[in-house]
């Protein structure tokens, strides 16, 4: 099983639970060795880096390449939260032929329902018809309140423009102030999280945000390709945000 090298430690857990070899891989599929399924996640936890039309396709290409053997998986939980990038799901680069091909949706971040653990999946129908035999033996059926509420929450956008514009303005609040702080930003073009790095071991970075107040996550979690970066949530309230950043700004002044 294939996943990106840096990348939410679900995908490598899983891996092990299913008595799998998971292998980290670098984004392009034109280096990735023959595997049984591979995930890919646009935008991604914790960069927040969007897949383009070209690596979608290219993705596709790879799983159609070994005699439709390969199983690709697109995590797309963060697909409604775009910023300097408009995401889109693998789906819409299969012509029509979802062959191999599964899309994951979540509801967690999208409406805030983590708590309802709801989620759906979209794709090859003949690998979805297995994943219901396999559920429904598991005892994994969702409540039918879980489903009504599902129901109500996809029937309505409004709300996630509303958090989307909300993590928006939080990035655009508190990457400047990062950035005065001596953090270069990359990537972080959607989602929810801002992935930067001062060239520092990750901890460095952690302690430095930490005796200011503020806490980030150390890039090594999600693979050690990331160990010279943090990821910051914004997550946090917008109060939260606001003193994070006026905290950022105000030792930068002091310092200079």
């Amino acid at each position: 099983m294939l996943y990106p090298d840096v990348a939410y430690p679900t995908y490598s857990v899983g891996a092990i639970l299913a008595g799998a070899v998971g292998t980290p891989v670098h984004i392009s599929p034109k280096e990735w060795p023959a595997a049984d399924f591979a995930w890919v996640n646009s935008p991604s936890n914790p960069t927040g880096r969007v897949h383009s039309q070209q690596e979608l396709a290219d993705v596709i290409a790879w799983a159609r390449g070994r005699g439709n053997n390969s199983l690709v998986v697109s995590d797309e939980c963060y697909l409604e939260f775009g910023h300097s990038a408009s995401p889109t799901s693998i789906l819409a680069h299969t012509g029509g032929d979802n062959t191999n091909i599964l899309s994951v949706h979540s509801l967690s971040k999208r409406s805030n329902m983590a708590g309802y653990r709801a989620a759906f999946v979209v794709g090859d129908t003949k690998i979805i018809s297995r994943l219901r035999e396999v559920r429904k033996h598991a005892g994994m059926i969702l409540p039918l309140p879980v489903q009504k509420a599902m129901i109500a929450a996809l029937g309505d956008d409004l709300h996630v423009g509303q958090q989307r514009l909300r993590y928006n303005a939080r990035r655009e609040r508190l990457a400047p102030a990062l950035e005065k702080f001596g953090f270069r930003v990359e990537e972080s073009k959607a989602g929810l999280y801002i992935w930067c790095t001062r060239d520092e071991a990750d901890w460095d970075s952690v302690s430095a945000l930490a005796d200011l107040g503020i806490l980030a996550t150390p890039g090594h979690f999600y693979g050690e390709s990331g160990a010279r970066h943090i990821r910051v949530a914004l997550t946090a309230t917008d109060d939260q945000i606001e003193a994070a950043a006026q905290r950022l700004l105000a030792h930068q002044e002091i310092s200079s």
